[in-house]
């Protein structure tokens, strides 16, 4: 029987949420957009012994996202990959609350991101923006405007519809 070590605490950044692992076909790139494209922060990051980040971890708002180059002997092991080797498609899009979504959306399109659908109050209470960044990952921003019950958001769906 093995002998496991007593559990230590969750670290706060990872105790609440589904942390994202994207990868990438150039990780120092990547980073350097989110940094100038969503103000986001690197917290660490692992270099792999053969040129390239095996794995990386930035902050964007209050969100931690974890991110790695595609290319690297380790991540080919496990078969990730990056959206443009999937033909450019991807089946995840990340959602990140920020306080102004009208401004990250201008900043990151300055950065070079594409923006799918320009900010707009939405049916569920929250101005939105989607984005493709250079690396070929979707994006979601949202400023929260207001509570919606779920009898409103279902008569506005249903408006819409």
């Amino acid at each position: 029987m093995t002998e496991h070590a007593a559990p230590i605490e969750i670290p706060d950044r990872y105790r609440y949420a589904v942390i994202p692992h994207i990868m990438v076909d150039d990780a120092v790139a990547a980073i350097d957009f989110y940094r100038r494209a969503f103000g986001a922060r690197e917290d660490f990051r692992i270099d792999a012994p053969g040129g390239g980040i095996l794995h990386a971890e930035i902050t964007v708002g209050q969100s931690t996202l974890m991110l790695g180059d595609a290319s690297v002997d380790e991540a080919e092991a496990a078969s990730f990959a990056a959206p443009a080797s999937l033909g450019g498609g991807t089946s995840v899009t990340l959602h990140v609350f920020v306080p102004d979504v009208d401004s990250l959306a201008e900043r990151a399109r300055a950065a070079g991101a594409e923006i799918l659908q320009p900010p707009k109050d939405m049916f569920h209470g929250d101005r939105t923006v989607i984005l493709k960044d250079p690396s070929g990952h979707l994006w979601v921003f949202l400023t929260h405007r207001e509570d919606v019950s779920e009898e409103e958001l279902r008569r506005r769906l249903a408006a819409a519809g």
